[in-house]
């Protein structure tokens, strides 16, 4: 008995299974102090089924069961789906913009019965795979353009859909394979691009006098040109590209950003990040960020205690199971309480990280990055926006907030990571 034990459990990181333990334990005692209520039977609403933290236990037990069954299958099971998979996903988001449900301004559920699950959260799982398995193949030369656009297609047609069902927040998680692609070989120069396209954006929507920023352009064009005009005598492809760069962002901040505001983004999405830059004066536009941000604040040093928070006892904070989990968490265990929370997420990326360096197979080592970035974005976006550093987008805590759908995906996103490790001296390439 001990030795089949021992055989079945053999290569298991134990270390990552025990943070995933901690910060489901972690999510499933947060749930319950956000419905808890003065007045409330504590042991009543334990045993209550109608509530989420009951819910979600149940949705545990799926996800153990589906961990399970993951950790018994071979690993070659993962490399021969995956395209397929990533396909059957594709099918189940195109599905959804047909016969698709609206929750809460999303329509990307659907109902099965008395079932509802989110397939963008899903298609995330099939999407990593089908990315390891094209970057994998020995006939991908990452090296060359082509490759590489299809893999940033494979990354953004699940994207693309899953913004047409009005759900961007986990439209936004799709970009976090972009950073898997830097780690096999994607130029930093696109990097590069991209965080100075969020600089542009973000200085066309604080300085409201576009004039400025164009004076701004003009004088760091002129003294770019005025530094490199010998390199310019030598090169006069240098001032065409220096006019260029400078005629782009010009027109990015006075055309581009100011039509996406007013013609491409809907009301309620420019409300919610002018509510993150400190521009909107609507109290019901800004309701959410600042209750989020009383509780958390509330909280202080040490803590309310567990099930003393006021904020959450009362009802100020909307969504607190789910989005806003963390403001229950702030609140009841203070600053140092949120640190050692924040502490085992950076821990679990660590070992994942760890344990995406010592693949041997291309495939392995890319899904574990995969796992790590996916963790990763959800984890930055959920935390920044409940402290108003981010907008409200409506993005869960990975194994802490309440949702089957996202549980589910996470636990088996981390555990098929676990079964290919723990085969790792297996070339699967």
């Amino acid at each position: 008995m001990n030795r089949a034990q021992s055989k079945l459990t053999q290569g298991i990181d134990w270390p990552t299974v025990g943070l995933y333990f901690a910060l489901v334990i972690i999510g499933l005692f947060a749930i319950f102090a956000a419905e808890h209520r003065d007045g409330d039977n504590v042991w009543h609403n334990i045993l209550a089924q109608n509530k989420n933290y009951a819910r979600q236990t149940m949705w545990l037990g799926v996800s153990l069961v589906l961990a399970t069954l993951i950790w018994l299958m071979d690993s070659k099971f993962f490399t021969a789906t995956a395209n397929l998979l990533y396909a059957f996903g594709i099918l189940l988001l195109l599905l959804v913009l047909a016969i698709g449900h609206d929750v809460k301004g999303s329509s990307s559920w659907l109902n099965i019965g008395s079932f509802r699950f989110q397939p963008a959260e899903l298609t995330k799982l099939f999407t990593n795979l089908a990315l390891a398995k094209y970057l994998s193949s020995l006939e991908t030369d990452f090296t060359k353009l082509r490759p590489r656009l299809i893999a940033g297609a494979i990354a953004l047609a699940p994207c693309a859909i899953t913004i047409l069902q009005n759900e961007t927040g986990l439209a936004l998680v799709y970009f976090s394979f972009f950073l898997v692609m830097y780690r096999e070989g994607l130029p930093s120069a696109l990097l590069v691009i991209a965080f100075s396209a969020i600089v542009l954006v973000l200085s066309a929507l604080l300085v409201e006098n576009k004039l400025i920023l164009f004076i701004i352009f003009t004088v760091l064009a002129g003294l770019t040109i005025y530094f490199s005009r010998r390199e310019i005598r030598r090169r006069k492809s240098r001032l065409f590209m220096i006019i260029g760069i400078w005629a782009f962002c010009s027109a990015f901040v006075t055309i581009v950003v100011p039509f996406a505001f007013t013609k491409v983004l809907k009301d309620y999405q420019v409300k919610r990040i002018n509510v993150m830059l400190g521009k909107e004066n609507d109290p019901k536009a800004t309701y959410n960020t600042r209750q989020s941000m009383i509780a958390i604040g509330s909280g202080g040093l040490f803590g309310k205690g567990y099930l003393k928070g006021t904020q959450t006892r009362f009802d100020f904070v909307p969504e607190q199971s789910t989005d806003f989990i963390f403001c229950t968490i702030g609140e009841d265990f203070g600053f140092l309480g949120s640190m050692i929370f924040v502490g085992i997420y950076v821990a679990l990326l660590l070992r994942i990280i760890l344990i995406a360096e010592r693949q041997r197979s291309t495939f392995s080592r890319v899904y574990a990055y995969g796992v790590a970035c996916i963790i990763f974005f959800h984890v930055a976006i959920n935390l920044a926006m409940t402290i108003g550093l981010a907008p409200v987008i409506g993005i869960p805590l990975p194994m802490v907030s309440y949702g089957g759908s996202s549980l589910m995906t996470f636990t088996m996103l981390i555990f098929i990571m676990l079964r290919l490790d723990a085969d790792r001296q297996m070339v699967l390439r």
